[in-house]
């Protein structure tokens, strides 16, 4: 009988088919190759390796389960694992191939015309353009029924004012999804980087996602076309809708960071001497890494479920909220173990843990805070709101 992976303990990847194994292993390889060698010094710098845009594109990530317009078609099971092993880098570099394939790309591919599909989802499966995704506003949070930002007709076009707060890849997006209240409800809008009254800038001294752009985005009476108008946008639901594409690659990619977490402590535990023996052979150790690997293992279950649901067309959005609640919340707690399993060495930001577990303060708490998750869960069970 062959030995059990530590990485692997039950056996997920022979579930597998040959296409989604060759996926995730390319997608490994370059993360071994180009990022881990880079990511240290980007997060201490306060600094996003924008320059492997262009590999990431050419791997074709971007948009990577989406059908035609140069995207490459994969499953959703597909994206899930090349959410886990990009976050398996740095939440950063997940976040950012998330937002341009879940809230950027999907609401244009799902909601936009064929003029809109074939100007902008060609060029962002390459990477020649960037996107973000403008819902959340300064007063917002978990409310964005509050929507402040506001558009209203003026002939053939639409005056747009207000301000979008926590927005990644802002200040390098060549286009904005903005999110809007209008006479008509809510509505989408496709706001170009170029069009005067439309500014950014960048949020700096983060102690989280440091090696992401995070932006304010400020709207001041920005004329956009009717044409620039997503059609199938309208109502709340719309930009809710891209959220849960977007929650269903963080499911798979929080396991990716507390699999980085939880193979440095197992390493570290082998080497590490105390009392005359290696840390590996106490019991405290083993039993704190027996529940880390425990604890990968049922997301890991969790997420791979909710791919296949989702590639069958099965998925409903509540599903995925339990799977970023018990995801993000497992992989915080792998990622705080880990650290403290490594002792002085873990505050360093050589050592992956610290690194994770501060990314994973921003992930458990975007695109739906925990408690949030809870109470989307808890409604579906007992049929009543408790917001």
């Amino acid at each position: 009988m062959e030995p059990i992976d530590p990485y692997d303990f039950f056996r997920l990847k022979d579930s597998l088919t040959d296409d989604e194994r060759q996926v995730q292993e390319t997608v490994a390889r370059f993360v071994d190759d180009r990022v881990l060698p880079v990511i240290d010094e980007a997060f201490e710098s306060h600094r996003f390796p924008q320059d492997l845009i262009p590999e990431i594109a050419s791997l074709g990530l971007l948009g990577c389960n989406y059908e035609g317009y140069d995207c490459a078609g994969l499953n959703n099971v597909c994206y899930g694992l090349v959410c886990q092993e990009l976050e398996r880098g740095d939440s950063g570099l997940r976040s950012f191939v998330s937002v341009q394939g879940s809230l950027v790309m999907y609401p244009i591919y799902a909601m936009g015309t064929e003029e809109q599909k074939q100007r902008w989802l060609p060029a962002m499966a390459r990477g020649e353009k960037i996107g973000c995704f403008g819902l959340t506003e300064p007063d917002g949070g978990s409310d964005p029924g509050t929507m402040k930002t506001h558009a209203k007709r003026d002939g053939g076009d639409w005056l747009i004012s207000g301000a979008k707060m926590w927005i990644t890849n802002g200040c390098i997006a060549d286009v904005a999804v903005v999110w809007a209240e209008t006479d008509e409800g809510v509505r989408g809008f496709l706001v170009e980087k170029d069009m005067p009254g439309y500014t950014t800038r960048e949020i700096k001294r983060k102690m989280s996602l440091r090696a992401s752009i995070t932006s304010e985005l400020f709207l001041d009476n920005v004329r956009v076309p009717d044409a620039n108008r997503l059609p199938g946008a309208e109502g709340l639901g719309a930009p809710l809708s891209c959220l849960t594409q977007a929650r269903y690659g963080i499911c798979w990619g929080v396991i990716g960071a507390a699999i980085a977490c939880y193979q440095e402590a197992l390493d570290y535990s082998k080497v590490r001497v105390l009392f005359g023996k290696p840390i590996s052979h106490t019991q405290t150790v083993q039993r704190r890494l027996s529940d880390m690997s425990r604890r990968i293992t049922l997301g890991q279950m969790m997420a791979l479920q909710l791919g296949r649901l989702k590639d069958d067309k099965k998925m409903h959005h509540t599903q995925v909220s339990m799977a970023k609640w018990n995801n993000c919340r497992t992989a915080m707690d792998v990622a705080r173990d880990a650290r403290d399993l490594l002792g002085a060495s873990g505050i360093c930001v050589e050592c992956c843990p610290i690194r994770h577990m501060l990314n994973l303060e921003s992930v458990i708490t975007y695109e739906g805070t925990e408690t949030i998750h809870e109470l989307i869960v808890g409604r579906e069970l007992t049929g009543h709101a408790a917001f």
